[in-house]
C-alpha cells in the first residue's frame, strides 16, 4: 500500500493543479486530502449541489473542506431538467455525469485548472457504472484508479492518515434508491432524504431506503436489522414514513448490498444490465 501511496502522490505532483470532485465521502475525502497536501492551494474542490445529494453530505464535504483551509466551489446543479435523467433508464448516471462533470471542467478552466480528478477507484469497475464512460470521454482523471489502489485499501490509509471519512458508510446519490423507469421528481427524492435522515437520527449507520409504488423498503446493515425489534423504534418509524407519504414500510431482511436496482431491472425486463 506504501507503494500504492507514493504512486498517488507522484501522480498528483505530475498534475501540477487539480480540481477535485468532491463529495464528502470516503474515496473523494482521501483524495483531497493527499491532493492538499501534494500541491497545497493548487488543489480545491467542487461539490455538485443538486437534489440528488443530501444535506447530511453536503455537511460533511463543506465541514471537511473547512477544517484543512480548503478552497471549496459549491456548484448548483439541475440534473432533472434533463429528459434524460429525468426518466431514470439504466444509463441515467451516464448522462448525469456527463451533465455535471461538463460544468465542472468549465468551473477548472475559470480557475486556470487544468484537470478536473475525481474519486473512482478498482473495487468500483465489478459494479453498473455507466457513469465511468462519460468520466472517459471528458478526459476526467481517476488518480486513485491509476495508482493501483481499491476501495478496503483507501479505507486503510485513511485511517492511517487520522481521517476521520475513513470509516464512513457506502454513499450514492438518492436517485439510485428509485426503480429505473420510475420517473425521478424532487417529491420522491425529498422523501427518500427525510426517511432517511430519520434513520440516520435514530444512530443508524449503513441506511437506504427504497422507494417503489409507494412502499417504502429499508435496507441496513446485518448488525443494526435487529435494533428494529424495539416496538417504539418501529412505531416511530412507521409514523414518520408514513407522514411522508408512503402507504407500506417493509425491512429486507437480507440487509444492505449494492446492485439492487439493476436486479430488479432484469426481473422486470429480462435485461441484462452491462457491467
Amino acid at each position: 500500500m506504501d507503494e500504492h501511496l507514493d504512486r498517488l502522490k507522484n501522480i498528483l505532483r505530475d498534475l501540477g493543479s487539480v480540481l477535485v470532485a468532491f463529495s464528502g465521502g470516503v474515496d473523494s475525502s482521501f483524495l483531497l486530502h493527499l491532493a492538499h497536501e501534494v500541491l497545497g492551494e493548487r488543489a480545491k474542490a467542487i461539490t455538485f449541489v443538486s437534489p440528488f445529494v443530501s444535506r447530511q453530505e453536503l455537511q460533511r464535504a463543506s465541514r471537511f473542506c473547512e477544517e484543512r483551509g480548503i478552497r471549496h466551489i459549491l456548484l448548483e446543479m439541475d440534473p432533472l431538467a434533463s429528459e434524460a435523467i429525468r426518466a431514470n433508464q439504466p444509463d441515467r448516471c451516464y448522462h448525469c455525469k456527463k451533465q455535471v462533470f461538463s460544468q465542472g471542467l468549465v468551473e477548472a478552466h475559470k480557475m486556470s485548472i487544468p484537470y478536473l480528478v475525481e474519486g473512482t477507484q478498482l473495487s468500483d469497475a465489478s459494479d453498473h457504472r455507466p457513469g465511468h464512460r462519460a468520466l472517459v470521454e471528458l478526459g476526467i482523471k481517476s488518480p486513485l484508479s491509476e495508482a493501483g489502489l481499491s476501495k478496503n485499501q483507501v479505507r486503510i490509509l485513511s485511517k492511517k492518515l487520522g481521517l476521520s471519512s475513513w470509516n464512513l458508510p457506502p454513499m450514492a446519490c438518492l436517485a439510485s434508491r428509485i426503480p429505473y423507469g420510475t420517473v425521478l421528481d424532487l417529491k420522491s427524492l425529498a422523501r427518500v432524504e427525510s426517511a432517511e435522515g430519520f434513520l440516520f437520527d435514530q444512530g443508524f449507520n449503513l441506511v437506504r431506503v427504497r422507494e417503489h409504488q409507494g412502499t417504502a423498503r429499508i435496507e441496513l446493515s446485518p448488525e443494526e436489522i435487529a435494533r428494529l425489534s424495539d416496538m417504539g423504534l418501529r412505531d416511530r418509524l412507521v409514523a414518520h414514513f408514513k407522514s411522508l407519504g408512503y402507504v407500506a414500510v417493509t425491512l429486507d431482511l437480507e440487509g444492505y448490498r449494492t446492485g439492487r436496482l439493476g436486479e430488479l431491472w432484469e426481473q422486470e425486463t429480462g435485461e441484462k444490465l452491462i457491467k
